[in-house]
């Protein structure tokens, strides 16, 4: 199974200077656990997720001031839609991380979080 049938391509695309709390109420509504983070005076993409978001709460930091351009991660790994899910489950094991920003054609196409890939595996063995 390849990446492109495990991601989500509707994907939450905010700014660097949405508040904390703003991204957090719009990852709750939209139940994902990442926005990527799109800074038009940089180059490339960021990516914040829910860990980002707890890790500054927890550091007694006001979500109204704190933005996600202070908390993101810009250090990113991309995956390839072509990818299989085994390769992509192995960069985030290695990383240390959950999420990862699919590209094509050096645009956004989606996200692959690891919940999607335990999906993707779960309804494979089911299946068979």
């Amino acid at each position: 199974m390849r990446v492109s049938e495990g991601m989500s391509s509707l994907v939450l695309m905010i700014g660097p200077g949405h508040s904390l709390r703003q991204a957090a109420r719009l990852m709750a509504a939209r139940k994902v656990g990442a926005a990527v983070v799109r800074d038009a005076d940089s180059a490339g993409y960021g990516i914040l997720t829910e860990r980002d978001i707890l890790r500054s709460l927890a550091a007694g930091q006001d979500p109204d001031v704190e933005t996600a351009g202070d908390h993101l991660t810009r250090d990113v790994v991309f995956a390839d839609p072509a990818w299989s899910l085994d390769d992509a489950a192995a960069a985030m094991l290695r990383g240390g991380f959950r999420h990862l920003i699919v590209t094509s054609g050096g645009d956004v196409a989606g996200v692959l979080s690891m919940r999607d890939v335990v999906r993707c595996w779960s309804g494979r063995h089911v299946a068979a």
